[in-house]
């Protein structure tokens, strides 16, 4: 299996939704959206995913689950597939990572990492 069969890039943008937090309750709501590239030779197929976010107080959720937003998408090479997604936390800033895990036509699965990206609330951060 060559190295440029499975190359998978992710591009995050994050927004925080103000008219659904609610601070004074330790609730702050931050949609992200997902690009994801297949940049490889191989058509794949997204299966699984797996986030570990982090507030800022370090307390972690982990959210395991098939496909993204209900699907499993099919990715040919040259292609990409895009979603938006949400997640609430308790603090103005956190952090979000994990992976997908994908598989080929022939059926090996691998795992698409999905570098650590901060979540926070504007002017929060210096």
């Amino acid at each position: 299996m060559s190295s440029t069969e499975h190359r998978i890039e992710i591009e995050v943008a994050t927004a925080y939704i103000e008219e659904q937090s609610d601070p004074e309750s330790s609730r702050f709501v931050f949609a992200y959206h997902i690009t994801i590239r297949n940049v490889g030779d191989a058509p794949v197929q997204l299966l699984n995913r797996h986030w570990i976010i982090r507030d800022g107080r370090d307390q972690t959720q982990e959210v395991r689950g098939e496909g993204v937003v209900g699907k499993q998408p099919h990715i040919p090479p040259g292609e990409e597939f895009e979603y938006t997604s949400g997640t609430v936390i308790e603090t103005p800033v956190g952090t979000m990572e994990g992976n997908y895990e994908m598989r080929d036509e022939s059926g090996f699965t691998f795992q698409a990492p999905i570098p650590p990206f901060t979540l926070s609330v504007p002017h929060s951060l210096h």
